[in-house]
């Protein structure tokens, strides 16, 4: 909202709904303070920032012996933040004064999630429990890359020999910023935005945490590991799946991606991302006592 774009506003806010794979009964109806207290704040909508972060704290409170005094109490401050009446308050106030209060509230929460992970990493054991956070992290990292992709292709990649008008370069910029990728980028290719080079670089890049393949060959590397201090056998079509995932990254050019249908390819990733969390809850959550009695 603070960069000026030829790009009209609900153009901008149903990109986000699709980056956001349109949560149920959310959607853009012109009410920019609406929309984003649904987003935020809105307790019934399970994907908003609020119940994203009360469903991190009860699982951490239900797995409370197997993770660090810190790590509890990080997310447990975040929790306490984001309910705190004054909060909403806040914000609704900056919408009607045009201050800076959302752009704030939204860096707290960015900052503490930040936080928490490095306090996931300097205090919490490596082993098992760890290398499944990995996997989450990952999975969720690579899932929501690819959507957001899809969500910038009607106006970025779909017309390829059309000129880019001079504040298209705006929307570039946005969909970087969206990843935490303009500046890595531009220590990549300097200040050279084109589209291709965004997306090989979102796509292929295996430098870079948020792009898709370092995404994926982190989650591969995670689920070696616990394959490794599990041994069970039955795990061996899951190294399967996550390794034709990694393959599919690690040996596509953005050539060979633009040359094809885009979307399509971004939602086989999805699919796939959707295949490899299924099978790892059927063997590692959801399983029955014979089963684990017989791995």
């Amino acid at each position: 909202m603070l960069d000026e774009s030829s790009t009209n506003s609900e153009r901008r806010w149903q990109r986000v709904m699709h980056a956001l794979s349109f949560p149920a009964y959310v959607e853009w109806q012109g009410d920019l303070y609406g929309l984003t207290q649904a987003l935020a704040f809105d307790m019934s909508n399970k994907a908003s920032i609020v119940s994203c972060i009360a469903a991190a704290r009860e699982n951490s409170r239900h797995v409370r012996e197997q993770i660090s005094t810190e790590q509890w109490h990080r997310l447990n401050s975040l929790y306490l933040y984001v309910i705190r009446p004054e909060v909403q308050r806040e914000m609704q106030s900056s919408f009607q004064l045009e201050l800076a209060q959302p752009t704030e509230f939204l860096q707290t929460v960015l900052e503490t999630i930040h936080q928490f992970q490095g306090i996931t990493d300097s205090t919490m054991s490596h082993g098992e429990g760890w290398q499944f956070i990995q996997v989450g992290r990952y999975i969720e990292r690579a899932t929501a890359t690819a959507m957001l992709l899809e969500a910038y292709h009607e106006d970025v990649w779909r017309h390829p020999e059309r000129i880019p008008e001079g504040n298209e370069y705006l929307e570039w910029m946005g969909l970087l910023r969206s990843a935490t990728a303009f500046e890595a980028y531009c220590k990549v290719y300097t200040a050279d935005l084109t589209p291709d080079r965004i997306l090989e670089f979102l796509l292929l890049d295996d430098k870079f945490p948020h792009s898709l393949r370092f995404a994926i060959d982190s989650m591969q590397h995670a689920l070696e590991a616990i394959h490794l201090e599990t041994g069970k056998n039955r795990a061996e079509p899951l190294q399967r799946l996550g390794g034709r995932l990694q393959a599919l990254l690690s040996y596509s050019s953005v050539e060979d991606i633009l040359n094809q249908n885009v979307v399509s390819f971004l939602r086989e990733i999805q699919l796939q991302c959707r295949a490899i969390h299924q099978m790892i809850y059927s063997l590692y959550v959801d399983y029955s006592i014979q089963t684990a009695l017989a791995g």
